[in-house]
C-alpha cells in the first residue's frame, strides 16, 4: 500500500506541477456573446441536452482566463461530444487574431484514423456550411477542402502543398486530420484550440506535440 501510494503521490504531483506551469503561460483570449453561441447551438439537428450545454459552458469559460486549457470532454458514443467540440471551433473560428482586423483564430482537429477523420470532416461541414468558414482534411490518403468553387455546397480535393500553404497563411479556420496533423511540415498561423478525438488511443507525446510545437500554446480538449 505504501509503494502504490507512492507512485499515485507522485504521478499527481507531476501532473500538478505540470497544470500550474500551463497557467504561468499566455493562451488565446476567445470571448462570444452568449446569444451568438446559442444561436448555433439552435441549428443543431436535434436538442442539446442540459450536459452538452454544461459542456460548451465550461469550455467557453475556459476561452476567457488568459492561459491554455487542458479540458477532458468525457461521454458515451452517440451522446454528441463532437457536437460540443463543433462550438468550441465555432468560438475560435468566428474570433480575430489579436490585434487584427482580418483572418480567423484555427482549430485542429486529430482523430486516430482515417475513416474517423473524413467523418468528423463531413460532420464540421454540416454545422459551418451557414458560416463563410474554410475547413480542411488532412491524411495520409490526401487533402480536400470546404467549400468548394467547383462543387458548390461541397468539398474539392486539393494538393498536399496547396494546403500547407493556407493553413500556414490562416486561411483554413478547421483542420480535420490524422496523426499527419503533427508532422514538422504542417504549420499553422493562429492554433487557438487542438481538439484530440479519443484521446487513449495517442500516445501523450503525440498529444503534447500537437499542442507544443506552436509560438503561443492553444487550448486543448481531449476527448
Amino acid at each position: 500500500k505504501r509503494i502504490a501510494f507512492e507512485e499515485i503521490f507522485f504521478i499527481q504531483l507531476e501532473k500538478e506541477l505540470s497544470r500550474h506551469e500551463t497557467q504561468e503561460k499566455h493562451g488565446f483570449v476567445i470571448e462570444k456573446e452568449a446569444a451568438d453561441v446559442a444561436k448555433f447551438v439552435s441549428r443543431f439537428p436535434f436538442t442539446a441536452t442540459a450536459a452538452q450545454e454544461k459542456a460548451i459552458k465550461a469550455i467557453l469559460d475556459d476561452f476567457t482566463k488568459g492561459y491554455p486549457m487542458s479540458r477532458l470532454l468525457e461521454g458515451d458514443v452517440g451522446s454528441g461530444k463532437t457536437a460540443v467540440a463543433a462550438t468550441a471551433g465555432y468560438a475560435a473560428a468566428t474570433s480575430r487574431p489579436k490585434d487584427q482586423k482580418f483572418g480567423t483564430l484555427q482549430t485542429a482537429y486529430m482523430a486516430p484514423t482515417e475513416i474517423l477523420a473524413v467523418q468528423h470532416f463531413e460532420s464540421f461541414i454540416k454545422f459551418f456550411s451557414h458560416l463563410p468558414i474554410n475547413i480542411a482534411l488532412l491524411t495520409g490518403s490526401g487533402c480536400r477542402k470546404f467549400p468548394s468553387k467547383v462543387h458548390p455546397g461541397g468539398w474539392t480535393t486539393i494538393s498536399r502543398t496547396q494546403l500547407l500553404k493556407w493553413v500556414a497563411a490562416g486561411e483554413i479556420a478547421v483542420v480535420v486530420g490524422t496523426h499527419a496533423l503533427i508532422q514538422k511540415s504542417v504549420k499553422f498561423k493562429h492554433l487557438a484550440l487542438a481538439i484530440v478525438d479519443e484521446q487513449h488511443r495517442f500516445g501523450i507525446a503525440q498529444r503534447q506535440k500537437l499542442v507544443n510545437s506552436h509560438d503561443r500554446i492553444p487550448h486543448l480538449l481531449s476527448m
